[in-house]
């Protein structure tokens, strides 16, 4: 078959001996066991009629705070060298709550496979709030408090996931947790979650942490035709995807006109945000197709959009789309990860993707190979193009609970019967594990 890792006449391209490959989930998404936690501001979201398509919740998921073994021996059947999850923070708050955490770390040890914990993937306890500013103080003792525990056995870690979707879909839309529809007004959150990060980054230093880096969600803006109205609308949505996002990270600076609309002492507050990291993390789906305004809401990919947003966002035409609806378009990382080196220079860290992967049902699931054979294949032409990638992370070895879409779209390279909890590898687990073997 063409996507066949040992077909001699299409290879999978060699990527540097010193690659990092692993898979990522979430503790919401998967863990379940929510009556041994405190609430999160999902559990609160979950509980309201009509916020999650299928009426489901998380409270179980895919019990894998009970089947954690049976789980890294996925991982360890799989041959990746790491692991991605997050660990949840209203657990933290719970008594013995960072206990599970020490239990996974030294199953993934004695595994052989390296933990890579993410300390924020969403699940905010239900009592703080991202438009508070004192939430990320209050993240930083958090930090603290994990690193101290895990920091003998955990040398790479992740301070945010995604701050721009739990920014815009959370607080400025309201499809996401906490269900907020402020639009603009939603930016606290995004400046109040970086400067969690940039606090987070200075504890788990002071912690000795020596291999740290961010995960922010980023993709190319493709305008829908070359007319004004429409590379404007483009270049704010950019703005407010990509840039918003990067630039106070990477460049200690907001895009010029963003930063007044922030609280607090900005430049102050950019110096902790900017602090400098190891890596930085891009989770990658597709690009996204945008135009200028129409004055009408619209449904795009399941989400909201109101008439009021300065942009449209428009079908990409003659490609595939996942299950999801999502465009499939390898040469969108690409083109990402080269612009993103001819953007930033030597201010971009190396990179690593955290997160690249697709909804498709189904155990003998082909489509999801072609998919990662796609973007695997265009990583390599970025790497042979000079940009400095350290490694990839599969989205997600189990399928999950998928936010607001809940048990309907299936990620995972392994498939879950969520009524037994029975975990099934599907061929594209077997055919990542046989790239891998290939990799060496």
């Amino acid at each position: 078959m063409a996507n066949d890792p040992r077909d001699a006449a299409n290879p999978m391209p060699r990527f540097p001996a010193d690659f990092l490959w692993g898979v990522s989930t979430s503790a919401h998404q998967i863990e379940g066991a929510a009556d041994t936690r405190e609430p999160s501001v999902w559990d609160t979201f979950t509980a309201e009629p009509g916020r999650v398509k299928d009426g489901s919740t998380a409270a179980v998921a895919c019990d894998h705070y009970h089947r954690y073994p049976e789980d890294v021996a996925l991982l360890s059947g799989l041959g990746v060298d790491a692991y991605r999850f997050s660990i949840s923070w209203p657990r933290v708050n719970a008594p013995g709550g960072l206990d599970f955490y020490d239990r996974l770390v030294d199953e993934l040890c004695a595994a052989g496979v390296r933990p890579v914990p993410t300390l924020f993937h969403w699940d905010l306890p239900a009592r703080l709030d991202w438009l508070e500013r004192d939430t990320a103080a209050r993240f930083a003792e958090y930090t603290a408090v994990v690193a101290a525990r895990l920091g003998d056995r955990v040398q790479k870690w992740i301070t945010v996931n995604e701050p721009a979707e739990h920014t815009l879909l959370g607080h400025a839309l309201g499809t996401h947790a906490p269900g907020r529809q402020l639009l603009f007004d939603a930016l606290p959150a995004a400046h109040h979650q970086l400067l969690g990060h940039g606090l987070a980054v200075q504890a788990l230093r002071a912690a000795g942490a020596a291999d740290i880096g961010i995960a922010n969600s980023h993709g190319p803006t493709w305008p829908a035709s070359r007319e004004p109205a429409d590379l404007e609308a483009a270049a704010f949505y950019d703005l407010l995807l990509n840039r918003l996002f990067a630039e106070p990270v990477l460049l200690g600076e907001y895009p010029e006109g963003i930063g007044e609309l922030m609280p607090g002492d900005v430049q102050a507050d950019l110096k902790v945000i900017s602090e400098p990291l190891d890596w930085y993390g891009i989770n990658y789906y597709a690009p996204t197709k945008v135009g200028a305004p129409q004055g009408t809401e619209i449904e795009f990919g399941g989400i909201r959009m109101p008439a009021e947003l300065p942009f449209t966002v428009q079908q990409i035409e003659g490609v595939p789309v996942t299950d999801f609806g999502w465009p499939v378009v390898p040469e969108g990382l690409t083109e990402l990860l080269t612009t993103f080196r001819d953007r930033y220079g030597d201010r971009l860290p190396p990179i690593v993707i955290t997160e690249n992967g697709c909804s498709y049902e189904g155990v003998d699931d082909q489509e999801r190979i072609a998919y990662l054979d796609g973007h695997l294949r265009a990583l390599h032409r970025a790497v042979e193009a000079g940009v400095d990638v350290r490694g990839y992370f599969v989205w997600s070895l189990l399928d999950n609970f998928e936010w607001a879409e809940g048990y309907e779209r299936r990620f995972g390279l392994v498939h879950v019967d969520f009524a037994t909890q029975a975990r099934t590898p599907k061929a594209s687990y077997a055919w990542l594990r046989d790239v891998l073997r290939a990799q060496g």
